[in-house]
């Protein structure tokens, strides 16, 4: 699932996970509409934006992992500032990708973020 108000930025992850055979369950473009989506679909992997309308991705994060403590998250930030970082992995983001990192790059993250999640909760 992918949680992120700009479409461009929506349509390039898009691409890369479909480059990456996964299935895309639902997308949404603010961040009220991000956790009603989680809920309703539980999707494996949600990669989602820091900085959203009507709830930002750090209170979605907070939310969905009170509900759902295994929830694989990986925030996407245009910011790299250690404050917001430290403060998405005490929410308990699963990772980060900055929005300015290559194509190539963004998919590495993402498989290796996935795959130390999978050895640490299955």
């Amino acid at each position: 699932m992918i949680a992120e108000d700009e479409e461009h930025v929506r349509k390039l992850i898009r691409t890369i996970l479909l480059n990456m055979n996964c299935e895309i369950v639902g997308e949404a473009n603010n961040g009220r509409d991000a956790v009603a989506m989680f809920k309703q679909l539980k999707p494996h992997m949600l990669l989602l934006d820091i900085n959203m309308p009507l709830k930002s991705g750090k209170d979605v994060l907070a939310e969905i992992r009170r509900r759902y403590q295994n929830a694989f998250i990986i925030m996407l930030t245009s910011l790299s500032d250690a404050e917001t970082i430290e403060d998405c992995i005490k929410l308990g983001a699963s990772g980060f990708i900055r929005k300015d990192v290559s194509l190539d790059e963004m998919q590495s993250i993402i498989k290796q973020t996935w795959k130390t999640f999978k050895e640490n909760i299955f």
